[in-house]
């Protein structure tokens, strides 16, 4: 963790610099992921930072009225004067200044590769987002904020990193402590059953495991570790209709084909799968 850690207030030192171009725009940067939820297992070396922009945001109004859909768009000022590749753009600039060639562009973020006793990071650029649910004016309306990000292909990716670290830590405590232990027994399931062969590594990436456990009901999460692994499993066995499974942000289902921000139902099942035989199986 002392690695994590350090990692973390490095890069966090490069982005808030008084150098970066957007030093006097609104922004924040933030831990997201494994590390930033405490649900990180020793084989985890990868750290994920959210730098994100509040001087402008993308939304969805699909909740709202179309009357109350009406009054969002008369308010609009136009079009935003600093935009998304703007600030992708100064982020990566303010990076290489300082690791160099260390810093690789990715698919979702951009990548700095581990040096020394500095571990690997990933660095998310976002703007803000808006999911409305209530609107009458600029001054009187409700919304979820999260973050929005582009992918390299240019598909828009919205998530709340905020309301899954917030409903983890309130799971996590209505389990009496035992969410997260749990979290990374699984995740140490996943590792082992990807290094036996038995699943790649995009067929379970540990966001979704968090969702899935979010689900098993609490009282599922009680006993020794062995008890809370076994009742997890057969309550999942039990269960083979999750379609209204959530994520742990409780803004997006965990379970859809076709959506970037959900698991597919067939590697959902694969692992579910391959946990219980791995279960009950074990030597």
């Amino acid at each position: 963790m002392v690695g994590s850690a350090a990692t973390y207030a490095t890069i966090k030192r490069v982005l808030e610099a008084d150098s970066a171009k957007y030093k006097n725009r609104e922004f924040n940067v933030f831990l997201q992921g494994s590390y930033g939820n405490d649900t990180n297992t020793y084989a985890e070396s990868d750290v994920d930072i959210v730098i994100c922009y509040y001087g402008a945001f993308y939304f969805d109004i699909s909740p709202l009225s179309a009357e109350s859909q009406v009054a969002f768009r008369a308010s609009l000022a136009g079009p935003v004067s600093y935009s998304y590749e703007s600030f992708k753009g100064h982020v990566e600039e303010a990076l290489r200044s300082a690791f160099g060639e260390s810093v690789k562009p990715g698919k979702k973020a951009i990548r700095i590769e581990a040096d020394g006793a500095r571990r690997s990071a990933d660095v998310i650029v976002a703007f803000e987002f808006r999911r409305y649910y209530r609107f009458n004016s600029n001054d009187d309306c409700d919304y979820y904020s999260g973050i929005s990000f582009f992918t390299s292909s240019g598909t828009r990716v919205d998530n709340f990193p905020k309301y899954h670290s917030d409903n983890a830590t309130a799971r996590h405590q209505e389990a009496n402590q035992n969410y997260k232990p749990l979290i990374r027994i699984f995740k140490n399931m996943r590792r082992k059953l990807i290094n036996d062969g038995v699943l790649n590594e995009q067929d379970a990436p540990s966001y979704f495991i968090e969702g899935l456990l979010y689900n098993v009901p609490t009282e599922k999460l009680t006993g020794p570790l062995s008890s809370m692994v076994f009742n997890t499993l057969k309550w999942l066995h039990d269960t083979p209709d999750r379609d209204a499974f959530v994520c742990v942000n409780k803004q997006h289902y965990l379970i859809r084909d076709n959506e970037s921000v959900c698991w597919p139902k067939a590697n959902c099942t694969k692992f579910i799968n391959a946990a219980i035989n791995l279960w009950n199986n074990w030597r």
